[in-house]
């Protein structure tokens, strides 16, 4: 998989150009505040249609412009194809595929990428919902159904979460809490066998890289944790939905009490340990990025695995806080694929890799 070229017009502070890019590894340098992480940012977008920045498309347009576009020309799935996304103040966002107008769950399915950002820094000290974000953003890439999924997971938690916090004002509307808690039961127990089976994955790949990652000198574990009833996350959907009932049952006074959802995947986590010490808690800094890291490149293994095609690999500034040791086994695991990596030291990057380097300089490649 490959991103051909990339035309831009009105995003951001990105001049309107059209980038070229390496099938391999390539550099986009300069000094800050010129555009590298939103050059970064728009070839995301052709991807999962959804920035890593913000949640808000109006904030993806340039100021005093009324409409952006991302156009971008990708090789996926064997073919040449073309990724249109049109932003416009005030309106529906507008995506064409090679020329006919698409849903983003239709298009997701297209472009893959995984993305190292600094905020990723803080995947593993971090909170859960960081963690969460990781298998979901992967896991929608890889199982088109996955992110409908999370949506109407994300709408029945809101409604219940609603009737909680608003019953006593309102007691008719516990008349519906019980279908919703059986319905947000039942979604957690589909997302649940979801992530389980990619944590497992993610954990046996990531493993062996932190181990290479670190020297040789420390062991990375991952383990999946989900509603505490629940024995065994890869079970039956019927299974684990009969363990999430109870623990609903047992919770159900202490929601109403509290006015806040104590059962469902929205409090799954990863438990993450470096030779055997809770890395949320025990781990130093640089033992964090390193974890971190790792998870990220493992991802783009399993992608591989699961595909048949690397996804894109893009790097935002991941070397910056990174010793020498890390950085050339960074830059030496990138390849056979392409790869987006920004930096302020192109000569570095540029003499390891053997990438092209895109310089650039008030929001445009130079």
């Amino acid at each position: 998989m490959e991103i051909v070229s990339l035309k831009t017009e009105n995003f951001r502070l990105l001049a309107a150009q059209t980038v070229e890019f390496s099938p391999e590894v390539n550099v986009i340098s300069g000094a800050n505040a010129q555009g590298k992480t939103t050059l970064l940012e728009a070839a995301y977008l052709l991807t999962g249609l959804r920035s890593f920045r913000s949640r808000y498309d109006r904030e993806l347009i340039s100021f005093g412009g009324q409409e952006a576009l991302v156009d971008g020309q990708v090789q996926a799935a064997g073919r040449l194809q073309r990724i249109e996304l049109r932003l416009s103040r005030g309106r529906t966002r507008l995506i064409r595929q090679n020329g006919v107008r698409r849903s983003s769950s239709e298009v997701t399915e297209s472009l893959k990428a995984v993305l190292f950002s600094p905020e990723d820094l803080g995947l593993v000290r971090g909170p859960a919902s960081g963690r969460r974000k990781l298998l979901d953003s992967a896991i929608s890439q890889l199982r088109p159904g996955y992110g409908a999924l999370l949506a109407d997971y994300a709408r029945l938690y809101e409604n219940k979460l609603r009737i909680l916090r608003d019953w006593r004002e309102k007691p008719s509307l516990l008349d519906p809490l019980e279908e919703f808690s059986r319905s947000l039961c039942l979604y957690s127990a589909r997302l649940i066998r979801y992530r389980a089976s990619f944590a497992a994955r993610l954990a046996a790949l990531a493993g062996p890289i932190h181990r290479e990652f670190s020297g040789g000198g420390e062991k990375l574990e991952i383990r999946y944790e989900t509603v505490s009833t629940v024995t065994d996350p890869t079970a039956s959907e019927k299974a684990i939905l009969e363990e999430i009932l109870q623990r609903q049952e047992a919770l159900s006074r202490a929601e109403l009490e509290s006015g806040q959802c104590l059962v469902g995947a929205h409090k799954d986590d990863l438990a993450i340990t470096v030779d055997g010490a809770d890395a949320r808690t025990f781990a130093s800094q640089g033992q964090a990025r390193t974890a971190a890291l790792s998870l990220k490149l493992a991802e783009r293994e399993l992608f591989l695995e699961e595909t048949g095609e690397a996804p894109v690999l893009l790097l935002d500034d991941v070397l910056s806080e990174l010793d020498p040791f890390r950085q050339e086994f960074v830059l030496n695991r990138i390849g056979g694929g392409q790869t987006l990596i920004t930096c302020c030291d192109e000569a570095t990057v540029s003499r390891l890799t053997g990438g092209r380097v895109l310089r650039m300089e008030k929001g445009r490649v130079v």
